[in-house]
C-alpha cells in the first residue's frame, strides 16, 4: 500500500524519516523509548551481543551512550554509565557487586544518604556492613576480613573535606582481592583521579558538578569495562538508567567542567582564607589551606582543592542557624557544584538522622556550615558572609 492509499492517521505516525545525510555537531536527544529493527535476525543478533543496534532505551540510549564515551574520556576509563542519580548509581553498582553474605566495608565519615542506603536498605537482603574511622581505613589491612567483597568510601568526605589516602586504600584492597569503590563528588575529575591512584570503581553524583547548574539530578560509575558490565544487570533490572533530556544536559554542561571547576577552587580558597582569618569562626575545613590537617595529603593526590569549604561556629547549633538565616547572596539549599552559591547546615541535610554517636564518629558537630563555593564575585560572597557572622 502505497502512502497516498493510507488513511490521515497512519500517515501522521509513519511519515517521518529521518535524513541520514545530517552530521550534527551537537548529540541529537534520542527521545525514544524503542527502536525500530528490520528483521527477527536482526533481533536475534542483538540480545546475542553480536550488533551495535539499540532495542529499548531502558537498556541503552544514543543520548547517554555519547555522555558516558565523555565521562569515560575524562576518568581515563575503558567504560562509564550514567544513572537517574547519584543515589541510583550507588544502590545500582552496591547490588551489582555483592550478594548475600558478603561484607561491605565503608568509611563511618560518608555521605548520610551512603550511610542509610548501607544500614537500613542492603542490609535487609544478608548483606553485613562495618562502618569504620578514616585512621581504619588507613589500616585497612586489619579491618578486611574473610566475607569482605568491597570497600567504600569517598574523599574529600562530605562534609568534613578530611582526605583518605586513596593510594593507601586501593593498595591494601588489591592485595587482599577486595574491590575499592571511591565517591569523588566533591573533588571532580579535574581536581582528582581515583583510577589513576589505584581505585577499581568511581561513583559520582553527577547532579553536582559534572553538570554544575543545578538542574539535572544524575550519576556515575566509571573504571575497567570488566568491572563496569558487571553493572549492566543492575541498571537494567532496576531501572536506574538516566533519561536522554537529562543526559544531554549534562553533556552540555561536562563541556564547561574544566573552566568552571578552575573558578571554583580560586573562589573556595579565597573564602576560606577570610573564614580562617575570622575569629567569629571556630575552625576552617578547607584542604587548600597551609593549615589544615590534611593539605600535604591532598596535595599529593590532587591537582586542586574544590569549591566545597566548611566551617564551624563553636559547635552551637543556633550561631550557625542564625548566621544561616542571614545570609543573602549565598543561597540555603541542600545540594553543591552549581554556579550559584550554597550554604546548608549538614545536621538538617546531608547527615539528618544520625544520631550523635554516628554525628561524631564523622567528625561533625551542630554547629557546622557547608559551603558550595560558586561562580559569583568573590568580594561579594566575602561580604555576604563577613555580614551574617554578625
Amino acid at each position: 500500500m502505497s502512502s497516498n492509499d493510507q488513511g490521515p492517521s497512519t500517515r501522521l505516525i509513519h511519515s517521518a524519516v529521518a535524513d541520514p545525510d545530517v552530521h550534527p555537531l551537537v548529540t541529537p536527544i534520542y527521545e525514544t523509548t524503542t527502536f525500530v529493527f528490520e528483521s527477527a535476525a536482526a533481533v536475534q543478533a542483538y540480545n546475542e551481543g553480536r550488533s551495535s543496534q539499540y532495542l529499548y532505551s531502558r537498556y541503552g540510549n544514543p543520548t547517554v551512550v555519547a555522555v558516558e564515551q565523555t565521562l569515560a574520556a575524562l576518568d581515563h576509563a575503558e567504560a562509564a554509565l550514567v544513572f537517574g542519580s547519584g543515589m541510583a548509581a550507588t544502590a545500582s553498582t552496591l547490588m551489582g557487586l555483592t550478594s548475600a553474605g558478603d561484607e561491605v566495608i565503608c568509611g563511618s565519615a560518608i555521605y548520610g544518604g551512603t550511610l542509610h542506603l548501607l544500614q537500613d536498605l542492603l542490609t535487609r537482603f544478608g548483606v553485613t556492613v562495618r562502618f569504620v574511622s578514616v585512621d581504619e581505613l588507613h589500616r585497612l589491612d586489619a579491618a578486611i576480613g574473610r566475607r569482605t567483597r568491597l570497600v567504600w568510601f569517598e574523599s574529600p568526605i562530605n562534609p568534613t573535606l578530611q582526605c583518605v589516602d586513596i593510594r593507601a586504600v586501593a593498595s591494601a584492597c588489591r592485595a587482599h582481592g577486595v574491590l575499592s569503590v571511591m565517591d569523588n563528588t566533591f573533588a571532580s575529575p579535574i581536581n582528582q583521579q581515583p583510577l589513576a591512584l589505584g581505585v577499581d570503581l568511581v561513583m559520582q553524583s553527577a547532579t553536582k558538578y559534572l553538570n554544575g547548574h543545578s538542574d539535572v539530578t544524575a550519576g556515575c560509575v566509571t573504571g575497567p569495562r570488566a568491572l563496569v558490565d558487571q553493572l549492566v544487570p543492575s541498571r537494567r533490572l532496576l531501572g536506574t538508567i538516566l533519561d536522554p533530556r537529562p543526559a544531554s544536559a549534562l553533556g552540555r554542561g561536562l563541556k564547561t567542567l574544566a573552566v568552571r571547576v578552575a573558578r571554583h577552587n580560586a573562589t573556595a580558597r579565597a573564602v576560606a582564607e577570610f573564614l580562617a582569618a575570622d575569629r567569629r569562626v571556630t575552625r576552617v575545613y578547607y584542604p587548600g589551606l597551609p593549615g589544615d590537617p590534611d593539605h600535604r595529603l591532598a596535595a599529593g593526590q590532587m591537582t586542586g582543592f574544590g569549591g566545597m569549604v566548611c566551617f564551624d561556629l563553636g559547635g552551637s547549633f543556633e550561631r550557625a542557624a542564625a548566621c544561616f538565616d542571614r545570609l543573602t547572596l549565598v543561597t540555603r539549599a541542600a545540594s553543591l557544584g552549581g554556579v550559584e552559591s550554597i550554604v546548608s547546615l549538614p545536621v538538617l541535610t546531608s547527615q539528618w538522622g544520625h544520631s550523635d554517636a554516628q554525628l561524631a564518629a564523622a567528625g561533625i558537630t551542630r554547629g557546622m556550615l557547608r559551603l558550595s563555593v560558586g561562580l559569583e564575585d568573590p568580594q561579594d560572597l566575602i561580604a555576604d558572609l563577613d555580614q551574617a557572622l554578625g
